[in-house]
């Protein structure tokens, strides 16, 4: 595995094999890999000649008050295991060499971005979409894998890449989760003890609204309430969204029986924010989607 630190060695390194026809897959991380993002590398092994992993904490997608200095960095450690996943590049760019000057140029999606996790994050969504981009330029990726657990992101990027014909296929993969059940994250290494045992409830919130949907619950305002009361037995837990809405347009619903329904929940457990989500009434609606 070779490690690559500039837009312009990367663009050469991958110019080659381009001109060959191989395939390139991209799987974009923030770092601190765990089993899921090695997931989405293997699927990526599975479809392409060439894999690029790029490890980049993308400051335009943090809020002035959120946790940009302390999010866990390790790149000695990613590296190994990237290297022992068979990794063909890993991209490791700094801040200066991603945004050499302040960034005058953002894509939004933002309609898609402004609701759940974006209505408690204004902004986040814009980074995304923004640092993306900038990475299907550089990278010219065949494919891009990102992890199911980012839901919404998942439909964001999906939306971008077809309202701007950019020539990427996004591969949604299945959230990979603990024996418990709780959706693998970086952010889970800021948990303590009792806090990780708190977590558990966001899996159990998933689990009792697929139960409730199978009772015949059709009131989404009623179903968002009842998962509320759900999670905040758990005293450690606060909601930030508990959600019921339609798996592709992420609007709001009038009933629930007879359709897929997305239920997407942000949770603060202490001091940490976890996502997590679910379709039910059929499989996910990003499952499997070129």
């Amino acid at each position: 595995m070779e490690i690559v630190h500039t837009i312009a060695a990367l663009r050469e390194r991958l110019g080659e094999h381009r001109k060959a026809g191989r395939k390139i897959g991209l799987v974009p991380t923030m770092g601190y890999l765990h089993a899921g993002h090695m997931e989405l590398v293997s699927r990526a092994k599975a479809e392409n000649n060439v894999v690029v992993t790029s490890i980049f904490v993308n400051p335009l997608q943090f809020g002035a008050n959120e946790d940009l200095a302390k999010y866990p960095r390790d790149l000695e450690r990613d590296s190994a295991m990237l290297r022992d996943a068979g990794v063909d590049f890993l991209f490791a760019p700094g801040v200066m060499d991603m945004y050499p000057r302040p960034m005058e140029t953002v894509v939004d999606v933002p309609k898609l971005g402004a609701e759940l996790e974006g209505a408690v994050r204004p902004g986040h969504f814009a980074g995304v979409a923004t640092v993306v981009t900038k990475l299907f330029n550089i990278a010219q990726p065949n494919s891009a894998y990102f992890g199911e657990k980012d839901y919404q992101q998942v439909t964001i990027i999906r939306r971008m890449v077809e309202d701007l014909a950019q020539p990427v296929r996004v591969v949604p993969v299945p959230t990979v989760r603990d024996a418990d059940g709780l959706a693998l994250s970086s952010r889970n290494v800021y948990l303590s003890k009792e806090e990780r045992a708190a977590a558990v409830i966001i899996p159990q919130a998933l689990s009792e609204a697929a139960r409730l949907y199978d009772l015949g619950a059709d009131d989404p305002a009623a179903l968002e309430e009842a998962l509320r009361a759900f999670i905040e037995r758990e005293p450690l837990a606060t909601v930030e969204v508990a959600a019921v809405r339609h798996p592709e347009t992420l609007e709001p619903l009038t009933k629930l029986q007879g359709q897929p329904i997305l239920i997407a929940l942000f949770v603060r457990v202490g001091t940490t924010r976890l996502l997590d989500n679910r379709v039910i009434g059929s499989k996910s609606a990003n499952e499997g989607v070129a």
